[in-house]
């Protein structure tokens, strides 16, 4: 009989590297333009090799017409709900709002709570962040809805330094032990992945353009471990894995939330169409081959392509609006390997109307309506106009707080010269070329 430590490793081993994999895709719904979600859901189950679908939201239509595919969902709670979650009756009654009705005609597999929320800075998010976590998961075996799992999805900021060695990789030290190390504690006691959102198009320099992309011919040498790499997503993958075995949690499995590459953007930007083929299309025959990376050698993970849409009125820059495989029509961008039966039909898309030129500051997606009530506290006090957002005036219907709030962040970056940091708010504004007028309210 083997000895109990051998056992253990054993199990951690056959954990680590048996694991199942999964090809999803990520449905955002930020455009005026997009099929019903039937068709959606029609679309994915039978002409493509999608097994899985990650929504930013619990989209009642959505859920519904994903029922009785076979395709397993991940519905996201807003970065904004954190707070209120962390308290028991209120988790008990999201999961009865927001689960209960759809599951298991819809397979729903993961909640994941919130997004990138480290990369918020929001101290309030991210204190409530694992009680959150901890009250979903107690709130959904109390419901008998146990195989449910709850995660939380990472942007990269989370290792220590910038010049990651993957090998050598370590968690922040800010964070390791107050924030890492109970959310790890929390992954391994409940069985849920570790989620991260790793995009080599964001770590990416004009030098390595080739790594990122998987042209680069002789890789790049981890000097540590010795270990050789061909492409940035492998370092990034083994950079995670790094730092969870650094603090004991090497065994809790990794989960791709997002990754891809936006097929157009501004001028001189590496945003295009042979790049987001060449990123997409190996990137997908990697996950599907199952050749892990060098520090987790075969190791199947789980994945999910951002984006399957173009969603035409996502702020921000002009890659942020070209993410998708395929166009609203369906069609594909590009060929990507992702339709099944091995179908590369790739019509010419239509190319998008140029923007105006003209930016309006809005707040980001996530903010809670207690940041977006501050911005419009502190806008009226320095003598903007706010009369079109009082009670009577031509902006206060839809009567809820992020209209008012965009209406009266945007006159602020209106009138105090239109620049950037006008639009920075603490970091809850952003710039979008989409106009948010609406009926008589008209936006200057």
């Amino acid at each position: 009989m083997l000895p109990q430590h051998l056992l253990l490793l054993l199990t951690t081993l056959l954990h680590l590297f048996t694991s199942t994999a999964a090809l999803g895709v990520n449905y955002g719904t930020i455009a005026d333009n997009l099929p019903s979600p039937t068709q959606v859901a029609n679309f994915i189950k039978t002409q493509t090799i999608f097994d899985s679908v990650k929504i930013f939201d619990t989209n009642p239509d959505i859920l519904r017409a994903f029922a009785n595919t076979g395709i397993s969902m991940t519905v996201t709670v807003g970065n904004g709900d954190i707070p209120a979650l962390a308290n028991t009756r209120n988790a008990r009654r999201w999961v009865a709002n927001n689960i209960k009705p759809f599951y298991p005609q819809t397979n729903i597999k993961y909640i994941c709570v919130g997004n990138e929320i480290l990369f918020s800075n929001n101290q309030d998010l991210i204190n409530n962040l694992v009680p959150a976590l901890r009250s979903l998961h107690n709130a959904l075996v109390k419901a008998g809805l146990g195989n449910i799992k709850v995660t939380t999805a990472h942007a990269l900021n989370i290792f220590q330094g910038i010049a990651v060695i993957p090998s050598l990789a370590r968690f922040r030290a800010d964070y390791a032990r107050s924030f890492f190390l109970p959310l790890l504690q929390f992954h391994r006691q409940t069985k849920s992945p570790f989620m991260i959102n790793p995009y080599p198009y964001f770590s990416m320099s004009p030098k390595t353009l080739n790594f990122a992309i998987y042209k680069l011919r002789r890789g790049v040498i981890d000097r540590h471990s010795g270990k050789l790499y061909t492409n940035m997503l492998d370092q990034l993958l083994d950079s995670t894995y790094s730092a969870m075995n650094a603090v004991g949690y090497g065994d809790v499995d990794i989960v791709i939330g997002e990754t891809g590459w936006p097929s157009q953007g501004d001028p001189s930007n590496v945003a295009n169409v042979d790049n987001a083929m060449s990123y997409n299309g190996n990137l997908i025959r990697e996950l599907l081959a199952g050749k892990g990376t060098p520090l987790m050698p075969n190791r199947r993970f789980e994945a999910y392509v951002f984006a399957l849409f173009n969603e035409n009125q996502k702020p921000g820059p002009v890659a942020e609006r070209n993410w998708g495989l395929f166009w609203p029509n369906f069609a594909p961008v590009y060929n990507s390997g992702v339709l099944r039966n091995g179908a590369q039909t790739v019509p010419t898309p239509a190319v998008p109307a140029p923007a105006t030129g003209k930016q309006f500051c809005v707040p980001k997606q996530g903010i809670s309506d207690g940041q977006l009530q501050s911005n419009i506290d502190y806008i009226c006090a320095q003598g903007v106009d706010c009369s079109p957002i009082n009670p009577g005036g031509a902006c206060t219907y839809p009567n809820n707080i992020r209209d008012r709030a965009t209406f009266a962040m945007n006159s602020y970056y209106r009138t105090r010269g239109q620049t950037f940091n006008e639009c920075n708010f603490g970091g809850t504004g952003q710039l979008t070329t989409a106009d948010p007028s609406h009926g008589s309210c008209q936006f200057l």
